[in-house]
């Protein structure tokens, strides 16, 4: 069986090799097969504990030193609990962490638990190499799955066609919410007034506030996010059932025009020569940046080199809709179907994933914002620390973020296209219409692509 989906995965990466992994070659789909054994190993029922012998389990990620301290202090208070497990934990950069794991397949070594960015989901768990976790989770008496963001649980269940439906195949590590950030000492020496969750600001709102900040060295804002421009102006990069490319679409080419507007028309924004020999994330630790995106897991960051106060605030809506949106993204960690000690791994990773004490120790070291919805709207709302408005990460994650339209399909080949000569519209050399009119049709040719690979593993 190991040898067999290591095989598949190996055909899987010879159509598309992952993300940041170097070569990319055709397709060779036609000999593929999925079978039934994969079926049984996937529905397996996890392992009971055999003895009290000691256990040893592999767990591999990556992270900065920062995720690897917080991480292995979870690790530590995982064994507590369980005196008879013992935790090898493995470190890969992430720029090596997809060839890592594939060699380690090939070689029938892939680890008991590993990290597993969502863009890989559909890859492995197409090629056999996750552990389908849905009978764990309904039948785990170690955490309450209604008491975690719904969305951060949905977007690793994969349905053959699709995420969001169908088995479970990680939980989730982390969330990550993607909010606006503010100096709030260049907002008062403008007079500009932040919004509020019953009075939000519009594009036209955001461009005023920039034009008001930016002034010598200091700009009002970094660029804007494109997903949350286009979203929240009903558009999308492609249609419904992720097969053909829509962004062509009028809509889609407002929002994207106003977003390089920002830069190229109202010179609100750092010039892309500024952003290389400063980046608008320094240049706001700096203070010298009213407004910019900012993840949660950059809070630590915001703690440590902000000498300036600081807060947070919901994105604009769409002036011609009243709506807004933004991305969130996440890791999985997800089992190995292979693995020797399934429930010990399972065990794991949901130790890591929603234990309190970890979840605790992830939240106040500035790490992430807290997966259990009770904690985050709890001690971490009642935290005193920055920011006050906590609700601008929370909001995301409880109301309007949305997955990616890349990580919903099976490779980011088109999405990398796409975006391969946007800095051309940003800097006001080319209109954003005349930018997605030229590259719709090589983008649409990668997209068909990929749904030719994934039919190919079906």
């Amino acid at each position: 069986m190991k040898k067999r989906i290591a095989t598949l995965l190996v055909i899987a990466m010879g159509i598309s090799v992952l993300a940041g992994c170097g070569n990319k070659t055709e397709d060779n789909t036609g000999n593929i097969e999925t079978g039934s054994s994969q079926t049984e190993s996937q529905e397996a029922e996890p392992q009971e504990p055999v003895s009290n012998d000691q256990i040893e389990l592999t767990f591999m990620g990556w992270g900065n030193d920062s995720e690897v301290a917080t991480f292995q202090a979870m690790i530590d208070a995982y064994e507590e609990k369980y005196p008879n497990v013992s935790v090898n934990y493995i470190v890969v950069p992430d720029s090596d962490y997809d060839t890592k794991m594939q060699n380690m397949i090939a070689a029938g070594e892939q680890p008991d638990a590993f990290y597993c960015g969502i863009d890989y989901v559909m890859k492995y768990a197409a090629t056999g190499n996750l552990y389908d976790l849905s009978s764990y989770v309904e039948n785990n008496d170690l955490f309450d799955v209604d008491n975690v963001w719904e969305n951060a649980i949905n977007i690793y269940r994969y349905n053959g066609t699709s995420l969001g439906d169908g088995p479970l195949y990680a939980l989730p590590k982390d969330v990550s919410a993607f909010s606006v950030v503010y100096n709030k000492d260049l907002f008062e020496a403008a007079g500009v007034t932040p919004p509020t969750e019953d009075d939000p600001w519009d594009w036209n709102d955001y461009l005023e506030a920039a034009q008001k900040m930016t002034n010598g060295d200091v700009y009002g804002t970094s660029m804007y996010s494109m997903e949350s421009a286009v979203w929240s102006n009903g558009a999308d990069w492609l249609n419904d059932s992720l097969t053909e490319v829509a962004f062509t679409d009028p809509k889609f080419v407002e929002a994207f025009q106003f977003v390089a507007d920002l830069r190229s028309v109202y010179h609100v924004a750092p010039s892309s020569s500024e952003e290389t020999s400063l980046s608008s994330y320094d240049r706001f630790m700096q203070g010298k940046l009213g407004m910019m995106g900012v993840g949660s897991w950059a809070t630590a960051d915001l703690w440590n080199q902000c000498e300036f106060e600081w807060d947070l605030m919901d994105w604009p809506v769409s002036p011609n809709t009243g709506e807004r949106a933004v991305w969130f993204g996440s890791a999985g960690l997800a089992v190995s179907p292979e693995s020797e000690h399934l429930e010990e791994a399972c065990n794991l990773i949901a130790f890591l994933a929603f234990n309190e004490d970890a979840q605790r120790t992830s939240y106040t070291t500035g790490m992430s914002v807290p997966i259990l919805k009770d904690m985050a709207y709890g001690e971490y709302t009642e935290m005193d620390k920055a920011p006050v408005n906590k609700n601008g990460f929370l909001n995301v994650l409880d109301d309007y973020g949305r997955l990616a339209t890349q990580s919903r399909t099976f490779n980011q080949e088109w999405w990398s296209e796409f975006n391969s000569g946007v800095d051309a519209v940003y800097n006001g050399e080319i209109t954003a219409q005349e930018y997605c009119d030229s590259v719709a049709d090589s983008v649409q040719a990668l997209l068909d692509k990929s749904v030719e690979q994934q039919n190919a593993l079906k």
